[in-house]
């Protein structure tokens, strides 16, 4: 009989031992749940009782996890995860958040295995959330310090929780793209990122065309990105940057004329659309500076001519260009700059040219000189128009002051030379 009495008290202490062991479980779910309610709050009182809480929330979990009854049950490790990342969330430091991320991690990856039922979602989907928020958090701050391999190391880990999310998808892609710049095996990375947002309805898809474009120009692959910012000019007919990269790329490759003939197709749909021609006459003005350039450098007369003058007909293609998307707007900054420039350049050739010849040819430099000055005031209206339209813009001002450096006018030469070098102090103050 005694015996049995003992036996009695025995299996008694056993139940109360685990009994007491899944009151655990139940502090640790009650102190967690007392730190959502309260987490955010701004008052110092409750701001407080969370941190209280949470506190109360880990030494429960913690025994629960090392007492054989429960330390292996689902709802043992879903809580430690929950517990364990909102504190890693909530530790500014990383030499302390990272092990408790480290523990929350493994926990709530442990939760995910054994909960066959799905009893633990709602805890574990929260330490998830608490998990890509620490990632997050993490990848932002090397981002911004240039650790790229490291920022792309977390955003991936948040985008892998979030698969869906494409502000996770853009930021792993972005730390990828940077990241290739030093080790090449990340653009691959990137590309698969951004070929994914595509495929969502991302706010920034824009901006990922051009940073796919620009993955594609440092692999040295023009084709594929004349391609793919041809698609984005596609989507996103009215997207400057878009159409800007895309008259780059197509004058890189040789295929400016293909972009030219896409220009004005679209100008002939909708001629009232003062953006494509200013793209058009973009593409001419820069055909001009590389025949401008090739002119330069050309050594025999007659390619030096030639080059010269396929940049005098295409600055002549521009100017119309400009004109027209200056018919639909006269306030069209960029417009009025280009046209300045445009109308200018010859000017700047001319005078150059007249500047070289030999002192014994004054009648020819006085006439060169008088063409030089009437060309140079035909860009004038359009290089002041720019700058009382944006008078901080450093390209307008100095288009500006050229045109007042290249007026050799004798009877306003002190007043032009005062008028060029005030633009040149200006210029200075913006840089």
């Amino acid at each position: 009989m005694k015996i049995k009495i003992l036996m009695t008290c025995l299996l008694g202490l056993a139940s109360a031992t685990a009994f007491a062991q899944k009151g655990e479980l139940k502090n640790a779910q009650e102190g967690y749940d007392s730190y959502e309610s309260l987490r955010g709050q701004k008052a110092a009182a409750l701001a407080a009782k969370a941190k209280s809480s949470i506190a109360d929330a880990k030494t429960s979990i913690d025994k629960a996890a090392v007492n054989e009854k429960t330390a292996t049950l689902p709802q043992t490790y879903a809580l430690k995860g929950a517990i364990y990342s909102a504190l890693a969330v909530d530790d500014t430091v990383a030499t302390t958040s990272e092990p408790l991320f480290a523990t929350a991690d493994e926990a709530t990856k442990k939760a995910k295995d054994l909960d066959t039922k799905g009893e633990n979602k709602k805890l574990i989907d929260a330490a998830n959330l608490n998990l890509a928020q620490y990632k997050l958090t993490m990848g932002v701050k090397e981002y911004q310090t240039g650790k790229y391999t490291d920022a792309y190391r977390d955003f991936d880990y948040y985008r892998t929780v979030l698969p869906e999310d494409t502000n996770a998808i853009y930021y792993t892609g972005l730390s990828a793209a940077n990241a290739g710049k030093t080790d090449a095996k990340y653009y691959p990375l990137a590309v698969t990122n951004y070929t994914k947002l595509l495929t969502t309805k991302y706010s920034g898809n824009a901006r990922v065309y051009l940073d796919l474009s620009t993955i594609d120009l440092l692999s040295k692959d023009t084709t594929a990105a004349l391609k793919i910012i041809g698609e984005g000019v596609t989507k996103y007919p009215s997207n400057s940057d878009l159409r800007k990269r895309e008259v780059e790329i197509a004058l890189q490759s040789g295929k400016q004329n293909d972009v030219l003939v896409k220009i004005q197709s679209a100008i002939t749909n909708d001629p009232k659309n003062k953006d494509l021609y200013y793209y058009e006459g973009l593409t001419y003005s820069q055909l001009a500076d590389a025949a401008d350039a090739k002119s330069d450098k050309a050594k025999d007369d007659a390619t030096k001519k030639a080059q010269h003058q396929i940049a005098l007909d295409n600055y002549a293609k521009a100017s119309e260009s400009y004109k027209k998307a200056l018919e639909v707007d006269p306030n069209y900054f960029e417009a009025n700059l280009n046209l300045g420039y445009v109308l200018m350049r010859p000017a700047i050739d001319i005078y150059n040219a007249a500047n070289k010849l030999p002192s014994n040819k004054q009648k020819e430099y006085e006439a060169e000189l008088a063409k030089s000055n009437a060309q140079f005031d035909l860009a004038k209206p359009y290089l002041q128009k720019a700058v009382d339209l944006n008078p901080k813009s450093a390209d307008a001002l100095s288009n500006l002051r050229n045109y007042y450096r290249g007026k050799s006018d004798p009877a306003h030469a002190a007043e032009n030379k005062a008028k060029a070098d005030a633009l040149k102090k200006q210029i200075d103050a913006l840089n």
